[in-house]
Formats: structure tokens, sequence, C-alpha cells
């Protein structure tokens, strides 16, 4: 039976980039957000016009889906009374809608920002770093790793949050070598998460099998996810530049004071 993902944060950059990929793969896909997506659905996609913070929409559309994956929010920094109500209460809001309509399964889209003051070398082989965010963007998804806790261990979900790194359908820059998730990867996460059964909260890198990151793929890979691109194919386009130093901060320019905290950026 096909299964249905109910994509919150639809008509975003990374909405739009993994949508192709979900029809490819035959899911059923709703796609929520408060403006309409530019590319024209699929006869297997459905848009509801939702905010994340409707509740009662959401728990009149989530019914039935097998998958909640949760990209709305402000994708980087605001003041904090608006990037917190949008952020942390949006999820707040997402993730009883889902507990409360039946839909176990949800993929939360967490940050490399929720530890973006620690540097390559703090997170070299380590398995799950602790949550250093560099500004209130960072805190947001901080707090939403927290909730996902919650609902995943204290209420029975199965809750994923994913520290996603630069979404793109190809690398850019030198960082984005190590930091880079494919969309193709990004859909195998949520493949993976689709499969499991034991209720519980987990933090996973959301990056792809990179062979310059220093992250570690483990716990993804305990939940089942095992991503298969790598950034590395793209190095000589960008000048096969050498790997960031061990100092360099996984926040660049939000974690390096060259843009101010709680400001519209």
């Amino acid at each position: 039976m096909t299964a249905t993902i109910a994509l919150t944060g639809a008509a975003g950059r990374v909405g739009s980039l993994v949508r192709p990929v979900l029809a490819a793969a035959g899911y059923r896909v709703i796609l929520l957000d408060i403006a309409r997506p530019e590319l024209e659905l699929t006869s297997r996609e459905t848009f509801v016009a939702a905010s994340v913070l409707d509740r009662s929409t959401l728990e009149r559309v989530l019914p039935g889906c097998d998958l909640v994956v949760h990209l709305a929010g402000y994708p980087q920094e605001r003041p904090w009374a608006d990037i917190a109500e949008l952020n942390i209460n949006g999820t707040q809001v997402l993730l009883e809608a889902a507990r409360s309509s039946g839909a176990r399964r949800v993929l939360l889209a967490s940050s490399i920002h929720a530890v973006g003051m620690l540097r390559v070398s703090d997170v070299r082989g380590v398995l799950e770093p602790t949550p250093h965010p560099d500004c209130y963007y960072g805190v947001t998804k901080a707090a939403m790793e927290l909730l996902g806790r919650v609902y995943g261990d204290r209420l029975g979900m199965v809750v994923v949050s994913a520290r996603l790194g630069t979404v793109l359908s190809e690398p850019c820059d030198r960082r984005s070598l190590e930091t880079w998730l494919s969309p193709g990867d990004l859909v195998r996460m949520m493949t993976a998460v689709l499969a499991l059964k034991q209720p519980g909260g987990h933090v996973i890198w959301g990056i792809s099998h990179n062979s310059r990151a220093p992250m570690s793929l483990v716990a993804g890979q305990a939940i089942g996810y095992h991503p298969i691109d790598d950034a590395e194919r793209f190095a000589e386009a960008l000048g096969s530049p050498p790997p960031q130093p061990e100092d360099a901060l996984l926040g660049a320019g939000f974690a390096d004071g060259s843009l101010p905290v709680g400001v519209d950026w």
C-alpha cells in the first residue's frame, strides 16, 4: 500500500526540492503551507492552505497520514517574538495535532545551527553533540529537538529530529562539501522514519554520506537512515578546496559575529 506523507512548509525551498523525488518514489503527499507551491501539483499531491499554528486544520488533514515531515518555520534569523511563535509554538502545535490525529511518525527539520557554536573538532566522532545554538534560530531548533523527545519518549510517538546541513541540489562551496544533504538522501531519511516501529525520540545528523564530513552517521544508521550521495564528486568543480580547519565554527556566518542576533537577515 502506498504511504501518505504530510509535508509542512511544502512551498519553501526544501519542500520544493524534495517534491519531485517523492513523486518519483510513488508516495502520496499532502502539501501544507500558507502559500500555494509554485510547481504544478501532480496526481499524487494535494495542497491544503494552512499554517502550522492552525491546529483545527491540521487535525482535519493529518488522520491517515503515515508520516508527517515538518519543514515549516522561519529558515533564518528573526526577532525573538516572531521566530519563537512560529518555530517553537508551531512545532508543538504540529506535534500535538499529529498525536491527536493518530499520525504517530514525525520527522522534524532541526538544523546544524542548533550546534552552530561548536567547531569541526568538537563533533568529530561524537554521536550526538549537546546543543550549542548560534542564534535565536538555532535556539528554536534546539527547542524543536526537545519537544521531539517529549512526544517520542514520554508520549509514545516516533519522532526523529534531523540536524539538517546544506540542503541543495548540489554543494555550492567548501563548507557544503561537508554539510551537504541531497534531496535524494532526504527522501531516504523519510523512508527510514516510515519504517520505524519502536516509539521514541531521536536526534540525527541530516547530511549525506560526505567523505569530508566530521559528523557521525551512527545515530542515523541506527534508525535505518543510510545516505548514499557524497558531495566529494562536486569538489573538483568547486576548485578542489581543502577541508575546513578543525577550529571552523559549524554555524559559519550565523556563529562568527558577521550576522547579528535577533535581526531579520
